[in-house]
C-alpha cells in the first residue's frame, strides 16, 4: 500500500455516501454553483436505490407528510419536508425524464419500472456539472481542526487525506450489510460526542419460534389482507405467512412500532363483522359447516389451519353464542407474540440514529460541530414503507445543499 497522500481540495464540501441523500445533495449543490466530492464505498453509486422496490424504485409517496415518520422528536422532520415537498420530487424527476406511475397507497414508481433510471439522473447531472463521485473510496477517519476537516480514506490501494471546509455524512444506516452498509455514520457521531437514539431494524419481517412455529410454517406462501395493530399504530395491508413467521407490507409497517416481548394483533377480516356474516349465512344455509364457510372467506388451506382453533366440525346452525364469540375474537383479534425480527440483513431501514436534538432543523448542521451535516437514514427519522424514506432522503439532501 502506498504512502499517505495529503491533498488540499477546492471542494466546498465532501459528501460521504453516494446513496439517495448524498446524490441529491451533490446535484442540488451543483445547481447553486458549489463544488462537491461524493465518496462512495461501493463500486457504483446508488446501490440501495438500485435494489429498492425489487429493482423498480418506489421513489416517493404522494401522501407523504410528517405523520408518516417516526422519531423521538415527531416535529423535527417538518421543516425539511416543507423545504422539499413531494411535488418538488415529482417535478424534479419529470424534468429529467422520469414520469411516475402511482401504485398502491400513493406509492410512485418510474413508468419504466427501472431503478437504474433514477440513479442515472444523478450521475448524469453530476457529470454535467463537474460534481465528482469517487467509488471504491473507503473513509477511515474524520478529524476537525481550525481550518475545517481532514478525511482519511483508502482508494485503489492508496491512502489519501483530503482537506475540506464542510462534511456531509450521508452514509446510510445498518440494513443490508452485504450491500456495503456499515456503522460509519454512527461512529462519526460518537467521535464528536453526539447523542445516538437507540437503533434497531425497521420495516422488517417478524419471526415466530417454539410451539407456534409449525402452525405458521404450514401456511407459508399464503397472503391475506388484514389490519395489523398494537397500541401505537395500525395498518391495513397484506400479511404474508412464511416458514419462519410473518412478512408482507402490514407486518413490515408494524415492525417499526414493535419492540421485543410485545404482542401484535391481526384482524383477519377487517371492515366486516364475522358474527354478523355468520348470522346472515345461517339464516340462508344453517346446515353449512363452519369449515366450508371459512373456506369461502379465505383459502381452503387457511381455513383448515384455523380448524385447530375453531369448532369447524359444527354447522352454522349449531354454533352457540360462546362459539361465535370465540370465532369473532380469533378472527378480529388474532394475537401474535413475535420471537424477534429478521435483523438488518432483511430490514428495509434502520430505526433510531443520530438524535435530532443535535441538529439544526432548518439546515441539518450539527449544532456543536459547525460544518458537519447529517442527512438520510443516519438521522433519527424513519419513514413508513412505500417511498417515504426516499422522500426524507431527497429532502434532507436538498436542505443540506442550501447550507454547505
Amino acid at each position: 500500500m502506498t504512502a499517505n497522500l495529503r491533498k488540499q481540495t477546492d471542494f466546498d464540501a465532501i459528501i460521504i455516501g453516494g446513496g439517495a441523500c448524498g446524490l441529491m445533495c451533490a446535484v442540488q449543490a451543483g445547481f447553486l454553483g458549489k463544488r462537491t466530492l461524493v465518496l462512495e464505498k461501493n463500486d457504483k453509486p446508488g446501490a440501495k436505490i438500485l435494489i429498492s422496490g425489487g429493482g423498480r424504485c418506489n421513489y416517493t409517496n404522494l401522501y407523504a407528510s410528517p405523520q408518516q415518520f417516526i422519531s423521538a422528536n415527531e416535529h423535527f422532520c417538518k421543516s425539511t419536508l416543507a423545504q422539499w415537498t413531494v411535488e418538488d420530487t415529482v417535478s424534479f424527476f419529470e424534468t429529467y425524464g422520469i414520469k411516475g406511475k402511482e401504485k398502491t397507497l400513493g406509492q410512485l414508481f418510474p413508468e419504466s419500472n427501472n431503478a437504474k433510471d433514477v440513479v442515472n439522473v444523478f450521475t448524469n447531472l453530476c457529470a454535467d456539472m463537474g460534481q465528482k463521485i469517487w467509488c471504491g473510496a473507503d473513509v477511515k477517519h474524520i478529524e476537525k481542526d481550525e481550518n475545517g476537516f481532514t478525511v482519511s480514506l483508502e482508494k485503489n490501494g492508496r491512502n489519501e487525506t483530503l482537506c475540506t471546509p464542510k462534511i456531509v455524512v450521508a452514509s446510510g444506516g445498518l440494513p443490508i450489510p452485504k450491500m456495503g452498509a456499515t456503522d460509519f455514520g454512527l461512529r462519526v457521531a460518537r467521535k464528536f460526542d453526539l447523542k445516538i437514539n437507540e437503533t434497531a431494524p425497521a420495516l422488517v419481517p417478524l419471526t415466530i419460534t417454539g410451539k407456534d412455529q409449525p402452525w405458521y410454517e404450514q401456511l407459508s406462501g399464503n397472503s391475506i389482507f388484514c389490519r395489523v395493530w398494537n397500541d401505537r399504530a395500525s395498518f391495513e395491508e397484506n400479511i404474508l405467512f412464511t416458514h419462519w413467521g410473518l412478512s408482507g407490507p402490514a407486518i413490515l409497517q408494524i415492525s417499526s412500532y414493535w419492540k421485543p416481548g410485545e404482542d401484535i394483533y391481526i384482524d383477519l377480516l377487517p371492515n366486516q363483522d364475522i358474527a354478523e356474516l355468520i348470522q346472515l349465512e345461517r339464516e340462508e344455509n344453517g346446515k353449512k359447516m363452519l369449515l366450508a364457510y371459512l373456506a369461502g372467506l379465505y383459502t381452503r388451506k387457511f381455513a383448515e389451519a384455523l380448524s385447530v382453533k375453531l369448532p369447524v366440525d359444527k354447522n352454522l346452525a349449531s354454533l352457540t353464542k360462546a362459539d361465535i364469540e370465540n370465532i369473532s375474537k380469533l378472527i378480529h383479534e388474532f394475537k401474535v407474540k413475535p420471537a424477534g425480527d429478521k435483523g438488518y440483513d432483511k430490514a428495509e431501514v434502520m430505526r433510531g440514529g443520530v438524535s435530532t436534538g443535535e441538529l439544526s432543523s432548518k439546515t441539518l448542521e450539527v449544532k456543536k460541530v459547525p460544518g458537519l451535516y447529517y442527512g438520510g437514514e443516519c438521522v433519527d427519522v424513519t419513514g413508513w414503507l412505500g417511498g417515504y424514506n426516499f422522500q426524507w432522503a431527497w429532502a434532507s439532501g436538498f436542505v443540506i445543499a442550501q447550507s454547505i
